[in-house]
Order: C-alpha cells, then structure tokens, then sequence
C-alpha cells in the first residue's frame, strides 16, 4: 500500500511466508490484512506497519465496481504474461484510523500473471490509466521486449465493463525522473497536444508513478503513469536495497 498525503507518504508492502497466507472462495489474508468479496464489493481491511519508517497504516477501503470485465491479453508474444481488469471502472471509499483520513473517489482494480519471472520476458514498459468524464476509462500497456520487439495493449472500457479497441500510433517520451532517471514515455495519437507531467509520485531506482495531464480524443484527462526499467529492478544493487522497503517475514 502506498499512501500520498499532504504530510507526507506512508507506504507498506511486507513479503509474507505461506504460514501468513489463507484464502477461499471469496477472502485472502496475508498477516493481519484481509481482502473480501461481498458479491457487490472488495472490503479490504489494512492493518499493516510501514517500512523503512515503522508507522501503523490501519483502516478500511471498500471498492464498488461499477461492472466487472472479462477482458484479458497476452503482453508479450509468447504469451507467458497476461493482464486484465477485473473492475475497470469504479468507485472507492477509504476510511482510516491511522493515519485518520477518509475520502471517495475514483477507483481501478486489475490483475497481472505470468509463467515465469518478468525479466524473462521485458526490458520494460509503461503503463497508463485516463479516466474520462463520461465514466469511461482508457487503460495502455507499452511493452518493450527482451531483444527489442515492442509491443502496444490499448482499450478503452465503459463503466459495465464492456471494452473497445484503443490504438494510439505515435509515442511521445516525458522528462525522466529527476532522481534515479527513470525513462518515462506514453503513447499519443499523432495530432495530440504534448503530454505534460504534473507530478511525479514515485522516483525509485527501477520504478516511477506519475500523474500526467493529457488530451484524449479531444477530451482533456488526467492520468496515472507508471514506468518499469526490468533491468534495474534484477540488479544486484536494486536486489540488497529492497528489504529496507519490502521487508520480508516467513
């Protein structure tokens, strides 16, 4: 979990053994965090310590799905990577004690999969999520693959789920992060105005999340962008840093 807020960021993301783990039909849990699907919602209850500065990160977050998409693709040509949203439109409500806070707003859930480790398969991509005002939503995956080949995943999903074809032919790269240099670049039709970034959420060494201000078939948007560089994250310096913000219990 990551958390922006106005006093500074609370992120919490610890690697937990099987002995931690247990799920069913309709609930996982991993440590004391619970995720449950109601039928009509994913409840998810937080109660997890921040790293690498420990503070508590408590509370609840309920996701309405708007409707629910059986959309789902191959990101690279053998096939061994798959993505799809499961709710690609909808609406969330967060309440939490620790840090208090509570809001409602626009929500995104998806799913990733694959057979074997993602270096295997990518030298990198780019993902973006633009809502529009209308309650559709356009999601791209810019995948680029090991050897070079690339590969562009475009779709445009209403708020029943229901998905249209989304090409953009032309890419347009954005300025790297201003830290760890991550490359950043998203896909553009050809006689769009540039795309600016408006913040910059994330500047890790192998990971960035921005937040882009663009034009989407003449609609103005604001997206969330996020760029992988698969080679820094298997390096071994990326490897002996990781704990210090993903620590591991068995």
């Amino acid at each position: 979990m990551c958390l922006y807020t106005p006093g500074g960021r609370h992120w919490a993301m610890t690697e937990r053994g099987k002995r931690h783990v247990d799920r069913d039909a309709r609930s996982f849990s991993i440590g004391r965090s619970r995720l449950e699907w109601t039928g009509a919602a994913l409840v998810i209850d937080i109660d997890e310590r921040g790293a690498p500065w420990p503070r508590p990160l408590r509370g609840r977050i309920v996701v309405h799905p708007r409707g629910l998409s059986r959309f789902a693709t191959a990101l690279d040509d053998a096939g061994r990577h798959r993505w799809g949203p499961i709710a690609p439109c909808a609406r969330i409500e967060v309440a939490l004690t620790q840090p208090d806070l509570r809001w409602s707003g626009d929500a995104y859930i998806d799913s990733n999969e694959g057979d074997e480790p993602v270096d295997r398969a990518f030298a990198r991509w780019d993902w973006l999520r633009a809502p529009r005002p209308d309650g559709r939503c356009a999601v791209l995956y810019d995948v680029r693959q090991r050897g070079g080949v690339e590969h562009l995943v475009g779709a445009r999903f209403a708020p029943d789920g229901s998905v249209e074809p989304y090409a953009l032919p032309q890419r347009q790269a954005l300025p790297p992060t201003a830290l760890w240099r991550i490359g950043r670049r998203v896909p553009v039709a050809a006689d769009a105005p540039p795309v600016r970034v408006r913040r910059t959420l994330e500047d890790t060494p192998f990971y960035a999340r921005s937040l882009l201000h663009m034009v989407d078939d003449g609609v103005a948007v604001d997206a969330v962008h996020e760029s992988l560089d698969v080679g820094r994250l298997v390096s071994t310096s990326t490897q002996w840093m990781l704990p210090w913000k993903m620590p591991r219990v068995r």
